[in-house]
């Protein structure tokens, strides 16, 4: 299990082990990852962790557009540079360049009821300190 804390919000996350096992290798590597959330520009519903040109060793895995809400996905860069989207509602993975397709590798399991009012806070606040680590 995950830990992810967001500003006052506090959620617990399964790894998407079997559909995403490369991805959650990486990811495993780099706990506790620390960044901020900030309101996604192009993906709806969403919050986004920017990652520049960050490169932690994947390609595609489980990748979707069109994720649902309290899914994390992983886009290890090409068309658009390495990021995170963190889905708190309705969402559709896009940039500037178009679609994007990213690794879900983790899904939200507590806290799914706490997602609507993150967002609200990211998109009205702005950005909010996020912690991924090992629940433990």
């Amino acid at each position: 299990m995950i830990t992810i804390v967001v500003g006052p919000f506090r959620f617990h996350a399964r790894w998407e082990e079997e559909k995403a096992p490369l991805t959650c290798a990486a990811f495993r590597r780099v706990l506790p990852f620390e960044n901020s959330l900030i309101q996604a520009r192009w993906s709806g519903e969403a919050g986004w962790i920017p990652m520049g040109d960050v490169d932690l060793g994947v390609g595609r895995e489980n990748v979707t557009t069109h994720p649902s809400k309290g899914e994390v996905l992983f886009y290890p860069s090409g068309i658009s540079e390495t990021e995170i989207l963190f889905v708190y509602g309705h969402a559709m993975f896009a940039s500037t360049a178009g679609p994007l397709a990213g690794n879900h590798f983790l899904t939200i399991t507590e806290g799914v009821d706490q997602l609507a009012a993150l967002g609200e806070k990211v998109l009205w606040e702005g950005a909010q300190p996020i912690r991924i680590e090992a629940a433990g």
